[in-house]
């Protein structure tokens, strides 16, 4: 199972989590708006929302939260459609925003494109949810 993930490309859950890994949150990552931003102002922001994730979960007595894989393809595919139409995603482009600097690597689109300020709400969207696309126990 692990060798087809891996062939699939990066994935995550808003730039936050990986499915099939309980409490491991990742700042920056592929699916976040990090390098499309002030990279200062997206740490921050992911810094933040994991903190009060945390404290959230503290309060209700769970000890773990996990994405949920079809939060993540639903995410990898919204992150996808976003930045069609662009130059970074055209197919003569060999950036490693797309993983095309490595030959035989597949081509995914990493970055989420929609700006900073829309990525914070619709990350302040899941946590007033309860975490919606994430598994919490």
């Amino acid at each position: 199972m692990r060798e087809a993930w891996v062939a699939e490309g990066p994935r995550s859950y808003l730039g936050l989590m990986v499915a099939g890994f309980p409490n491991l949150f990742t700042i920056t990552g592929p699916g976040s708006p990090s390098v499309l931003t002030n990279m200062i102002s997206s740490i921050e922001q992911h810094s933040q929302w994991i903190v009060e994730c945390l404290g959230s979960l503290r309060e209700k007595g769970l000890r773990t939260i996990e994405a949920q894989s079809d939060a993540q393809e639903d995410w990898v595919r919204h992150v996808s459609e976003i930045a069609q139409g662009g130059v970074r995603v055209h197919e003569s482009c060999t950036s490693w925003y797309l993983g095309a600097n490595v030959p035989g690597k597949v081509r995914v689109y990493m970055p989420y494109a929609g700006g900073l300020n829309v990525y914070r709400d619709r990350c302040d969207e899941v946590a007033n949810s309860g975490y919606a696309g994430f598994a919490l126990a």
